[in-house]
């Protein structure tokens, strides 16, 4: 697979955040009732470019919003999900705020005990190998879930049967609160790969070409039918954790500042602006255009209808008849 284009990966990447930083003022307004910021993680768009939405399957980190868009998600979906609307894709109103879950995208359900999805992706590439349909399963979680058995569980299932599956730690240094020091004596999570008979790297989440470059060797590995890889990449939480969060309790607002001057969206278009493939008036250009996409979203997910109270248990639980 060649580099992809920058301008369609610079344009996955504003557009998440400028629907954070929406998502983010409808949560403060008591507008929205629950946020997961992505502001920081936008470079893991690099690895959505790597895989092939039309074959390949996706069980996401919840704050994977730039893969998600290039997989197909709209900011119509994004909205109905928020104010869990009958019309949400990805459980019709049931579940919380970024649940991603459309089987027409092939994204499967994370769940809020982090990271119970793990093994599912585990199963979805085991199912692709029986089939042979030569699909490759991409799953991604944060520093604190790497070090639950659920990870260990998986990784050594997935090397044993060589599956086409890669595993994606998405390392912004805390779980919640705790930070990596405190929580792993390694530096880099990805050592761990070696315990488990496969391939580790790491990535710098500030750069999506480099995040593409690991994810597509990777990839390619799984494709050949070489088994799964364990890929960190190194991002930079900008937001606290939930809208539900204090993040100043546990970090100074000095260390929240130093990061800043790494923001993936700023440097990817600092760079592609120095190539000489974009400037300021296409960059306004594209923000009004983006904008014009977030307000049509979000008038059109407000004047979606709510669930019913009939549809409650449609799809979550088996009915026995008249039982």
């Amino acid at each position: 697979m060649s580099e992809p284009d920058p301008i369609a990966l610079y344009r996955v990447m504003f557009l998440a955040r400028m629907l954070d930083e929406r998502i983010w003022q409808l949560n403060r307004q008591g507008r929205a009732h629950f946020a997961v910021p992505a502001a920081g993680h936008e470079g893991v768009a690099g690895y959505a470019f790597a895989l092939d939405p039309a074959r390949d399957y996706l069980v996401p980190h919840y704050r994977d919003l730039p893969a998600l868009l290039h997989f197909g998600v709209t900011p119509r979906d994004v909205f109905c999900n928020l104010f869990a609307k009958a019309n949400d894709p990805n459980s019709a109103g049931r579940q919380m705020f970024a649940h991603w879950s459309d089987a027409t995208h092939h994204l499967l359900s994370l769940s809020s005990p982090q990271p119970n999805h793990v093994p599912h992706a585990v199963g979805i590439a085991l199912a692709s190998k029986i089939r042979g349909d030569n699909a490759v399963t991409w799953t991604g979680f944060g520093d604190g879930s790497s070090s639950k058995g659920d990870i260990h569980e998986s990784m050594n299932f997935a090397a044993i049967h060589k599956l086409p599956v890669i595993f994606c730690c998405e390392n912004n240094g805390y779980a919640i609160s705790v930070p990596q020091d405190m929580q792993m004596a390694v530096q880099n999570v990805a050592d761990r790969a070696a315990g488990y008979g496969m391939p580790g790297a790491v990535a710098q989440g500030r750069d999506p070409l480099e995040v593409f470059e690991v994810a597509r060797q990777a990839i390619d590995r799984a494709r050949r039918g070489d088994g799964p890889s364990f890929i960190e990449i190194k991002v930079y939480r900008f937001m606290p954790h939930t809208s539900n969060d204090d993040d100043k309790r546990y970090r100074s607002r000095e260390e929240l500042d130093a990061e800043r001057a790494n923001d993936p969206v700023a440097l990817f278009r600092e760079r592609i602006v120095k190539e000489k493939t974009w400037d300021a008036s296409r960059d306004d250009a594209l923000k009004q255009e983006l904008q014009a996409q977030i307000y049509d979203a979000l008038a059109f997910a407000e004047a979606s209808p709510a669930p019913t109270a009939a549809e409650a248990f449609t799809n979550v639980y088996a009915m026995g008849g008249d039982k």
